[in-house]
Formats: structure tokens, C-alpha cells, sequence
């Protein structure tokens, strides 16, 4: 546990100093920053070298942070929230109180709800979403573990989190676009 806190504090420390880290999901390794702060979220983007039309996804800790980045929330996405056995991502219509260079060009944002220790207690320090994008270089395959992430992004990030270095991903979360108009699409089972 005390490691965890301290893990924690680092990672809140950079982020609020406008800086991007390296840490674990409950999917895989990802590269992460404020999702209010444009320019850090520009540094992932640089240094994952993507195209800024490629939107990233944010992690949020309940139902009170998702209700401060969506007005309009389909019922339909607590239900498949509550039904997933599986970590899910949602892809919400006009999300807002996020920077603006996170949100895709169809005015929608991918979100999803974790439960993973660091992730959770970080976001409830930060009191904001945490982007949330693979730890590989645009293009690159998705690392399944701390080992396998390219010694080009653990040297371009300010922080890499001392956590789950040993564990293994067996695969991304399944992806789900929902639509205001209560239209589902499922992007990546």
C-alpha cells in the first residue's frame, strides 16, 4: 500500500506540472497526462507521433466525473457498464470540461471507467480524467507488458510509475460508440 501512495504522489506530482507518464491500466501500459492540460496532451501526441485527428481516450474513477464531462448521458452505457465482465470503453457524443485536442473530430470522446488501484486513487487526487493511450509509437504494436514498451517512449515520458512492471495484458478493452440518439456501435470487441 505504501508504495502505491507513493507511486501516487509522484505521478500527481508531474501531472500537475503539466508533465506525461508511463503506468499501468486495467488493459495495458499506457501514456497518460491531465485531460484539461492541451499542451501535455500535445506532448503524448508528439511523442507517440500521431496524428492529433487520432483521438485518445480518457479514464475516469465514477459516475461523478463522467456526469462533469457528458450533460447527456445514454442509459444504455450504464447497462452495458454494469453487464461488461471486461474492461469497456465508451465513445460518447459532445463531451466537454476537457481539453479540446482530445476530442475527436465527430465531437465525441472515449471514455472508460476503471477500477485499478493506482488509476483510481490518482484520478481522485487529481479530481480530473486521465488520458489514457497504448504505450507504443504510432503505428507500433501494443506492448503486453512493461518490457515490451519501445526504450523511445519510457525515455520521452517525465514519470514512469514503479507499479505491475511483471504483469502481463492479454488484450485492450472492448470498444462501444453510443450515440445521444441511442445508436450502438461496437468499434473493437
Amino acid at each position: 500500500m505504501e508504495n502505491l501512495n507513493t507511486e501516487v504522489h509522484n505521478a500527481f506530482e508531474v501531472i500537475q506540472n503539466g508533465g506525461i507518464i508511463l503506468y499501468p491500466t486495467d488493459t495495458v501500459w499506457g501514456i497518460g497526462c491531465d485531460a484539461t492540460n492541451p499542451e501535455a496532451i500535445a506532448k503524448i501526441y508528439a511523442l507517440k507521433q500521431r496524428e492529433e485527428s487520432k483521438s485518445m481516450i480518457c479514464l475516469m474513477n465514477g459516475e461523478k466525473m463522467m456526469y462533469n464531462v457528458f450533460k447527456n448521458i445514454p442509459a444504455v452505457a450504464w447497462e452495458i457498464l454494469d453487464l461488461s465482465e471486461k474492461p469497456t470503453t465508451l465513445i460518447l457524443d459532445n463531451p466537454r470540461n476537457v481539453a479540446s485536442n482530445i476530442i475527436a473530430e465527430d465531437k465525441t470522446l472515449g471514455i472508460r471507467i476503471v477500477k485499478e488501484p493506482f488509476c483510481f486513487k490518482l484520478m481522485e487526487r487529481m479530481k480530473r480524467p486521465l488520458v489514457s493511450t497504448s504505450a507504443n509509437l504510432s503505428g507500433m504494436f501494443t506492448p503486453k507488458s512493461f518490457k515490451e514498451i519501445s526504450p523511445e517512449i519510457i525515455k520521452g515520458v517525465d514519470y514512469v510509475v514503479n507499479l505491475h512492471r511483471d504483469k502481463i495484458c492479454d488484450k485492450p478493452s472492448t470498444i462501444i460508440k453510443l450515440t445521444n440518439d441511442s445508436q450502438v456501435k461496437i468499434i473493437r470487441k
